[in-house]
């Protein structure tokens, strides 16, 4: 435990538990269904798509979709609406991130698709 503690890459996979873990307590507390979660969950990699160029614009398309941010903003925009569908969308972003960090599949760096910030993949 304290090797995970000492490590940027531990914390930041024990960081993806949790968002992971707040991500699913919280869906289940929506009654959104399971089976959206289940065929939305690997949505955010088809960002992978930005590699057909060349790994620049891979690395920044990735790196957006796979970021905090976005999720973040769609939540409160769902929470400003009310609108369960659209935080049900973000807690689901929020734990493809989560496992994302877990697995140490991280943020790209321009260089090759295997460099995160995390490790090489």
């Amino acid at each position: 435990m304290n090797k995970l503690l000492n490590s940027p890459s531990g914390l930041l996979r024990l960081e993806g538990v949790v968002v992971f873990i707040i991500a699913l307590v919280l869906y289940s507390r929506l009654g959104s269904g399971w089976l959206m979660f289940a065929l939305l969950f690997f949505v955010p990699d088809v960002s992978m798509i930005g590699y057909a160029v060349n790994t620049r614009v891979g690395a920044s398309l990735y790196n957006l979709i796979h970021a905090y941010a976005l999720p973040a903003a769609l939540g409160l925009i769902g929470l400003w609406l009310a609108d369960a569908v659209l935080v049900s969308l973000s807690l689901i972003w929020f734990a493809h991130i989560g496992i994302d960090r877990v697995l140490g599949f991280g943020l790209k760096y321009p260089t090759v698709f295997k460099d995160t910030h995390l490790q090489r993949v």
